[in-house]
């Protein structure tokens, strides 16, 4: 069992930050939306034919149907029309270090959504968070082109992000009344791959698709690795140690795409780029951990009280 749990931990790290690596080779001749079209739309196909080889249920009522399209244009529809769009002009691993923010946004918008309370811990770790973006953004910000390009492409990265949270949410309300996890990803990843199609659509955009290695093979890892390994050994992950746990892996997956976008797209470590990855990873687990383990490592760092005068 732990053998088992340690695997899809991490697969889930190694999966998850490898994605973004992935994500530029899909702009090029293809438009982002129709590859975006492509991926969950492949992804669906799979997950459809698993529930079905596996008998689960398939239909539902038309207000089901709207809560998992709802899900599904925020978690694999317009979250990522805006990713890809940035990805074409800031490394894959700095969108990661973005994406990891989300665990901030989860919990302020549980509270928002949910009436969820918001430790103080989220408010430190939200603090650091920014201001670690900030340091990792600074060399691009400091050479900030005349268009902002950078900068629009990190408030896309945010954008995205803020609506991934937001499809987070709208799955926990469906888990709450009982929609299968596993059913409504498929739909959901039916509806946003649609939604992605009919807006290429109406933009005028061609349904190519390019047959070079690098665009055929990053669009099946990210559709089949990606999207239905990556979200399923996540959300075996979180029903066996519980989601605060497998929380963790969004504090490490940005470690592994700053790793890979160093060794493919030449990104530059900076002392600014290691301090705020620092911050950022720093603030996130602020959030993550439990109270108790949060005033053990104080009192770990905490100075010592002075002895009394003998």
């Amino acid at each position: 069992m732990l053998t088992n749990t340690f695997v899809l931990y991490l697969s889930t790290v190694l999966i998850w930050g490898s994605t973004f690596i992935a994500i530029p080779l899909q702009l090029g001749e293809v438009p982002g939306d129709v590859s975006i079209a492509y991926r969950f739309g492949l992804s669906a196909l799979v997950l459809m034919l698993w529930c079905s080889l596996t008998r689960r249920k398939m239909k539902f009522d038309f207000r089901q149907h709207l809560w998992m399209a709802g899900q599904g244009l925020m978690l694999f529809g317009f979250n990522y029309m805006l990713v890809y769009q940035a990805a074409a002009n800031i490394t894959s691993g700095l969108i990661a270090v973005v994406f990891s923010t989300i665990i901030v946004m989860n919990i302020v918008n549980g509270a928002l959504f949910f009436g969820n309370r918001v430790p103080r811990s989220v408010i430190v770790g939200a603090a650091f968070g920014l201001v670690g973006i900030c340091l990792v953004f600074l060399p691009e910000i400091r050479a900030l082109d005349a268009d902002g390009t950078t900068l629009r492409a990190m408030m896309l990265s945010l954008a995205g992000t803020f609506i991934t949270s937001f499809g987070n949410m709208l799955s926990a309300r469906n888990q709450s009344v009982q929609l299968p996890v596993m059913q409504s990803n498929a739909y959901g990843m039916a509806y946003g791959a649609l939604a992605l199609a009919l807006i290429a659509w109406s933009r005028g955009e061609a349904f190519g698709f390019e047959t070079t290695w690098a665009y055929t093979g990053s669009l099946v890892y990210l559709a089949l690795i990606g999207s239905v390994l990556g979200f399923g050994s996540f959300l075996t992950l979180l029903g066996r140690i519980g989601p605060e746990r497998a929380a963790y892996c969004m504090v490490l997956f940005p470690i592994v795409a700053l790793a890979l976008s160093t060794v493919f797209e030449n990104y530059i470590w900076t002392i600014e780029a290691v301090a705020g990855v620092s911050l950022v990873l720093a603030g996130n687990l602020l959030v993550i951990l439990p109270k108790e383990k949060l005033q053990r490592v104080w009192r770990v760092f905490r100075p010592a009280a002075a002895s009394p005068a003998e």
